[in-house]
């Protein structure tokens, strides 16, 4: 039997991203496909940030062409392409971000500042360019965990900002403009028109992603946010207790009913380790975020532990993610992140840009 680009595409049906689970073939990923003798060349181009997936990927379908009768060379490049995708029906797409995805919980207390910055950190390290919004006015975190607290952003023009940059990340944040110990003593309305000049007068440089770190609860500034904002879907962080999974649903129920997709449930704290014997007990109990999804139908992202590290290093500035990158935990990160990125990749891109703008005049 000749080898043909058919018999090719027919044994790569047979090769399953780990990361999807569906074969290249079905999710379309497989680009300039050639065959000249016993040569093999194509590209494997993935919908999602993957760059530490990217070897085994290659060898996984390197080792099914091989498979083939007749084959010399097989040349397979792994290449990654985000695209922006729909957001809220009525609402525009934000200049210089391709997509935004809020990170919030329903009560605070659960890691989620902690969770959103290793998130962002662990895209970045997957090979997408990602910044990092931080939308707690009155409590904001990310300038202490990225490091750059002391850093203030400056303006090119005097109208925009320029985001300030922390471990290959844009971030923006409140806690950058203020003093440290001034609070912001601040009615609804004034703080959510300052959540909204942070998000749109910042020059946001060609993201792939942009994490909203979200304030927690599900009042007017969360209302806002979600009706306004462009997001392509939300991430809801819980600790596997009943209190935290209550308010868990509250968070999770407002997205939906303004039209957000949820993307998904991380579960924090689940599981505690012990710093001197590593003895591992579920202090907060177990289950929670994995019987929350099943209620309604929705992805379980992943665990995490309460380790003294990961508090440690956000306190530090230098979140786990680019801390200890090769450990256990910074491999949870980069799981979870990977599962966001094919979460919103699977949804549909955004066509708003293929059409032209209609203008009607009166003659």
């Amino acid at each position: 039997m000749s080898l043909t680009p058919e018999s090719v595409t027919e044994v790569l049906k047979t090769v399953v991203d780990p990361n999807t689970g569906k074969d290249l073939v079905s999710s379309r990923c497989i680009r300039g496909l050639q065959v000249a003798g016993g040569s093999v060349s194509f590209e494997i181009e993935l919908g999602y940030p993957a760059k530490t997936q990217f070897a085994l990927i290659r060898d996984l379908a390197v080792g099914a062409v091989r498979t083939l009768p007749g084959v010399e060379q097989v040349d397979v490049k792994v290449s990654s392409k985000i695209v922006a995708h729909a957001v809220q029906q009525g609402v525009k797409l934000l200049p210089g971000v391709k997509n935004i995805i809020a990170v919030a919980s329903g009560k605070g207390g659960v890691g989620k500042s902690t969770t959103a910055a290793n998130l962002a950190l662990a895209l970045v390290a997957e090979g997408a360019r990602v910044g990092i919004l931080d939308a707690d006015i009155y409590g904001p975190s990310q300038p202490q965990m990225l490091g750059i607290g002391e850093h203030k952003p400056h303006s090119l023009d005097g109208k925009t900002m320029e985001p300030l940059e922390a471990h290959g990340l844009q971030a923006m944040s409140i806690g950058f403009l203020v003093d440290v110990e001034t609070p912001m003593v601040w009615r609804g309305p004034m703080a959510t028109q300052a959540l909204n000049q942070l998000l749109k007068e910042t020059n946001w440089t060609d993201l792939d992603y942009l994490i909203v770190d979200m304030p927690p609860g599900t009042g007017d500034i969360q209302l806002t946010l979600s009706q306004s904002v462009p997001l392509t879907g939300a991430v809801i962080v819980t600790t596997p207790q009943d209190i935290a999974l209550l308010d868990a649903r509250k968070g999770l129920k407002m997205f939906e009913k303004v039209g957000v997709p949820i993307v998904g449930v991380v579960e924090n704290m689940s599981i505690h380790i012990c710093s001197k014997c590593g003895h591992e007990e579920p202090i907060f109990g177990t289950g929670g975020g994995e019987k929350l999804c099943a209620d309604y139908n929705i992805a379980f992202l992943g665990a995490l532990p309460l380790d003294l590290q990961i508090r440690q290093e956000a306190d530090s500035g230098t979140p786990t993610v680019v801390a200890d990158p090769d450990g256990r935990i910074a491999g949870i990160y980069r799981e979870i992140a990977r599962k966001v990125a094919v979460r919103v990749a699977e949804k549909a891109k955004d066509m708003t840009h293929k059409f032209p703008n209609i203008v009607v005049k009166n003659t």
